[in-house]
């Protein structure tokens, strides 16, 4: 309600407060809100590692919006060392559940080797096995 403004007034500080209440508690949807927010700084101090980190919850619970995330982050380098076979591989998973992920992935592949893209494919498939969850969420 803090987020939006709805029947409150909007106060992004406040927002953040009860996002993070939930996140720590394993609400997903909370987890994504609270990494939005730290990678941008609204409400609170921006933060590429803790963005991360809200974000690797949320993916870990078959977000899809968040494993999109996780994969630019991995692609730009923020938070994270840049790393194209992560970000692949990340996006790769989101697209199951966020279609237009694909065309994001499919740029990404351009500037990949094979070798990379290879790489990115069975590291896919481990992080998959590891976690099932991850595939579990549609749009």
């Amino acid at each position: 309600m803090y987020f939006k403004g709805k029947g409150v007034p909007k106060d992004d500080k406040e927002a953040a407060k009860w996002f993070r209440k939930a996140a720590e508690q394993g609400d997903a949807e909370a987890q994504f809100e609270i990494g939005k927010m730290y990678r941008k700084g609204k409400g609170v101090a921006e933060d590429d590692h803790e963005a991360v980190m809200w974000f690797r919850e949320a993916a870990g619970q078959g977000d899809a919006y968040a494993q999109y995330f996780l994969g630019q982050m991995y692609a730009d380098g923020e938070g994270v060392p840049k790393d194209d076979v992560t970000a692949h591989a990340w996006w790769s998973i989101a697209a199951n559940g966020f279609a237009q992920v694909k065309g994001v992935k499919d740029l990404l592949a351009q500037t990949m080797t094979s070798e990379q893209i290879a790489k990115a494919e069975t590291l896919t498939k481990e992080m998959i096995k590891k976690n099932p969850k991850l595939i579990q969420k549609k749009e």
